[in-house]
């Protein structure tokens, strides 16, 4: 033989190995189990657990992505069902099952300490500190980047809103534009959430898990986008209108909404307690007979997905800290259009108005500069969305 062929002879191609990780949310190692779900094998979904321990520890949240059966045995996989039967909803938006699988994210790209467990064991043991973070130049510009991939993310999904698309349509969307700038979908796994993105239709607050439901005209529906991208948080969100024959009572409620964040960013500076945004927020809510919600509130975003600050919405309320420059946070006013009181789903993620009136959310990522306050998350000319006049 040859040298030539002698070394072309040593030449192999090796085909990459696929690596296997756990389904189940609470784990996600890597794993050369052979264990799959048998339900998901009828629906041509791979489901590979650990072990039975795994399999079963992480049965509550995995049954999730299966779809109903038939009498004889067989999978309807036209038809989407109400997960909680038994569940007393407050409005007319329901759970539509089976949600789709938990969305890939390829190796490359950098992951917060939740992405495989669902653990952010860093931001728990921050939050031991009690300390609000100030920020270097060097980390605001990283957080300024995030922020700025993250408002191309948001004017994505939002222009994708109308009626006939599903919310989980709306996370597909998300997923894939995140994944295309090397960022991570911050929510993706965060305590256990399934989605890549939260949406919230009408009476729902916050937390919306994506799924088969389908928006019609008339509808409104909050999109919340967060993203991890080289080591920092970004976090924002808006309400749209889903089509033009929309409701006064709509109109008012996320019109109200974003006034109430856009003045409380106007009192923003050196030197303001986070106390007092709440007292103005409220204000402008009651004076369009509108409430806010108490059960959750801005905080912290860079390093940590949440952090201190906390940034309560309402009046009279009791929390600390005072705006320096380098700080960090978001302010997310959740205003409703009647009781401020708020009921979860049996998911345990789905917050939606007792009364089931409607709700409405708009975030920003706030800096605090020497002098004021710069808006990380701003809209551009070309955002989708934006104000409509109320009517009489």
């Amino acid at each position: 033989m040859s040298a030539a062929a002698a070394a072309a002879a040593a030449v192999t191609t090796t085909e990459p190995v696929m690596k296997t990780y756990c389904s189940g949310l609470q784990c996600g190692k890597e794993t050369q189990s052979e264990l799959k779900c048998p339900i998901c094998l009828k629906a041509d979904i791979i489901s590979v657990f650990c072990n039975e321990t795994c399999y079963k520890n992480n049965y509550k949240a995995h049954k999730s992505l299966h779809f109903k059966e038939n009498e004889d045995g067989t999978l309807n996989k036209d038809v989407s069902y109400d997960p909680y039967t038994k569940f007393k909803y407050t409005g007319d938006v329901r759970a539509q099952y089976p949600l789709t699988p938990k969305r890939i994210v390829p190796e490359h790209i950098k992951k917060p300490d939740w992405a495989a467990n669902g653990l952010p064991i860093g931001e728990q043991k921050n939050d031991r500190l009690n300390k609000i973070p100030v920020y270097s130049k060097d980390q605001i510009k990283k957080i300024r980047k995030a922020a700025i991939l993250g408002r191309e993310i948001l004017d994505i999904a939002g222009a994708a809103v109308k009626p006939g698309v599903t919310t989980d349509e709306i996370d597909e969307i998300v997923h894939n534009e995140t994944i295309k700038r090397n960022a991570y979908p911050s929510p993706l796994n965060y305590y256990n959430f399934p989605k890549s993105v939260c949406t919230c239709v009408n009476e729902v607050i916050c937390h919306g898990i994506p799924d088969r439901t389908v928006l019609k005209e008339g509808d409104i529906v909050n999109i919340d986008v967060s993203l991890y991208h080289n080591g920092f948080h970004a976090d924002l969100n808006e309400t749209y209108y889903v089509g033009e024959k929309i409701s006064k009572e709509a109109i008012n409620t996320v019109e109200t909404s974003r006034e109430c964040l856009k003045n409380a960013i106007k009192l923003c500076k050196p030197g303001v307690t986070f106390q007092e945004l709440g007292d103005h927020i409220e204000k402008h809510a009651t004076l369009n007979k509108c409430s806010v919600v108490r059960t959750y509130c801005g905080h912290g975003v860079g390093e940590y997905f949440h952090s201190l600050p906390n940034i309560p919405h309402y009046a009279r309320n009791r929390t600390a800290g005072v705006m320096k420059p380098g700080m960090v946070f978001t302010i997310e006013p959740m205003i409703n259009e009647g009781t401020w009181r708020d009921v979860t789903w049996p998911d345990d993620w789905t917050s939606a108005t007792q009364d089931g009136k409607l709700s409405a959310q708009f975030e920003h990522m706030l800096l605090i500069t020497e002098n004021g306050v710069e808006i990380l998350s701003a809209r551009n000319k070309k955002s989708p969305g934006g104000p409509r006049e109320r009517t009489k």
